[in-house]
């Protein structure tokens, strides 16, 4: 830890390597891992919960009149009334951990009245750590980043998230990805909304979006990435944003870029835009459904003649 940081940020930066520490120990097995599943595919671990309560002791040692908002015990733990609020998500792509992909991570904020002023997300797989206070820049593993200076969308590589919930509206989601994948560079998926966060921070990528998203999600990422220089809100462009369930991130001129292709699909959209996306998500089901009708048949047809068909004879086919 680094005296020249704040000490609210020393702490947290603790309290994430102590997690990390757990979650790469459980790693090296992580067939053993007990496994349960909060709804239709939204998993949490043993791991998960590991992590977080390692967390909460270690912030709580050194704040106890803070409070707490986690991801699997929300506030239980720490004061009820405190203006300093903790963030946590103890294992963010706990989906990746369990199938052994290694994109996942630990993310902390700490909001003060309301606003987010310290955050940490640590990547125990690669030990990348990107940390931010208010007013003072944000750094990866102590090295001051900056937001990708691409300023042109066709260049841009953009991260997302994937509806995966029951009633996820899939179908409103393959039109954002038509409209926003033909005008990029290319769209990826990582699996983790905070460290995917963090890389349009470090620059990695020219910006993210999201939906369904959690405030333990984006609290830390959304400081990383405006102290880096860039520009976080909802899909309409609006500030307000960590509770709305909808996040959009990225370098200035692209997070400009992207608002008018994405601020349809919000929920706070205005009532002739939303009429616009049904009407899109209709045509979809005309233009790609049938499509995928005469798909399957056309398989099974080729199934059953290949069934049909004569074997060949040791004299036939390559020789």
């Amino acid at each position: 830890m680094s005296s020249n940081l704040h000490p609210m940020l020393n702490v947290a930066i603790k309290a994430a390597r102590a997690a990390g520490a757990i979650i790469n120990r459980a790693a090296l097995d992580v067939e053993s891992v007990r496994i349960s599943q909060k709804q239709i595919n939204d998993f949490v671990t043993e791991v998960d919960h590991a992590s977080e309560k390692a967390i909460i002791e270690t912030l709580l040692t050194a704040y106890p009149g803070h409070g707490i908002l986690a991801e699997e015990t929300g506030s239980q733990y720490g004061a009820k009334d405190s203006e300093f609020v903790w963030i946590i998500d103890p294992l963010d792509g706990t989906t990746n951990f369990i199938h052994g992909f290694p994109v996942y991570c630990v993310s902390i904020a700490l909001a003060v009245r309301g606003k987010v002023e310290q955050a940490v997300i640590y990547d125990p797989t690669r030990n990348d750590l990107f940390t931010a206070t208010k007013g003072r820049g944000a750094y990866m593993n102590e090295r001051r980043i900056r937001v990708s200076k691409r300023t042109q969308l066709k260049e841009s590589l953009i991260s997302t998230g994937f509806p995966f919930r029951p009633g996820d509206n899939f179908k409103n989601y393959l039109n954002i990805m038509a409209d926003v994948m033909q005008r990029t560079a290319g769209l990826r998926r990582p699996g983790a909304a905070a460290l995917d966060l963090a890389y349009v921070a470090a620059g990695f990528t020219e910006g993210f979006f999201e939906t369904g998203l959690s405030i333990w999600d984006v609290a830390a990422g959304s400081l990383l990435v405006t102290e880096a220089g860039g520009l976080v809100g909802n899909f309409t462009g609006e500030a307000d944003f960590l509770e709305q369930r909808e996040c959009l991130a990225g370098a200035p001129r692209i997070y400009g870029q992207l608002v008018p292709i994405l601020s349809k699909y919000s929920k706070f959209a205005g009532a002739g835009d939303k009429a616009a996306v049904r009407q899109a998500a209709d045509d979809l089901d005309v233009d790609v459904l049938p499509q995928a009708d005469a798909a399957e048949a056309g398989a099974e047809a080729g199934k059953a003649a290949a069934a049909a068909a004569p074997a060949p004879s040791s004299a036939s086919g390559l020789f």
